[in-house]
């Protein structure tokens, strides 16, 4: 009986090669055929491969003008747009090596501040206002008298030499513009050389537009652009 299986199994797969030659030769001769075809089509490629790579050499999806363009980032982009008038120069009479010198090269490449609104200047002077009316002492205490005599008069001066006034774009001062450009100004001094004392940060998040930075001999405003204009004139007259 296993004679007989073993026979039956030889007979079917003697059956199965014999349909299965036909294909073998077909798809043997197709290989055949590519091969030789391909080396037909590789042979003048081969011979351009030192030249350049012309427009046929891109993808069928791709415009070979667009190829020769660089392709532009958005900060490229941003770049290229017409930019605000440049920021005021220095004043002339500021000491050479003054902190102040790196605090304006910090400040002028933030992107916080309107264009052409970085300003560094002596305190403006006021201007002497009216005399106040004379007025008798009034009541049991004896007060409210204005005229005291006469005093000698000194002019003390300010309380700061120079000021820098930095003006954050408009509508930014809500959303934290002011309070990065006061770390950009900490930072700058603190890494001066000698390192400029600073008061400790004011962590209150209310600054109604106006942040000021004491630093000795000079003092950083960080102001939006009302409080510049209200604040900020450029003279002061009693009128």
């Amino acid at each position: 009986m296993l004679s007989a299986t073993l026979r039956k199994e030889a007979c079917r797969l003697v059956k199965s090669a014999s349909l299965t030659r036909p294909y073998l030769r077909q798809s043997s001769t197709r290989r055949a055929q590519l091969s030789t075809s391909s080396a037909v089509h590789s042979s003048p490629n081969a011979s351009s491969s030192s030249s350049p790579a012309g427009p046929a050499s891109l993808p069928w999806f791709m415009d070979p003008a667009e190829d020769e363009a660089p392709i532009a980032s958005p900060y490229m982009r941003r770049s290229a747009l017409a930019q605000g008038p440049p920021h005021p120069p220095l004043p002339v009479d500021l000491p050479e090596g003054h902190p102040i010198a790196r605090l304006h090269a910090a400040l002028k490449v933030s992107p916080h501040l309107e264009p052409g609104t970085l300003l560094v200047r002596s305190p403006i002077p006021t201007a002497v206002g009216p005399p106040p009316t004379d007025a008798l002492p009034r009541g049991r205490r004896k007060r409210g008298r204005t005229n005291l005599g006469e005093g000698v008069e000194v002019h003390l001066g300010g309380l700061w030499e120079w000021h820098v006034i930095a003006q954050v774009k408009e509508g930014t001062e809500d959303r934290g513009a002011i309070e990065s450009t006061t770390r950009v100004v900490r930072k700058a001094l603190l890494a001066s050389e000698p390192p400029i004392s600073l008061p400790q940060k004011n962590r209150r998040k209310g600054h109604n537009g106006w942040a000021m930075i004491d630093a000795g001999s000079f003092a950083v405003h960080i102001v939006s652009q009302e409080a510049r204009e209200r604040f900020f004139p450029e003279r002061r007259d009693f009128v």
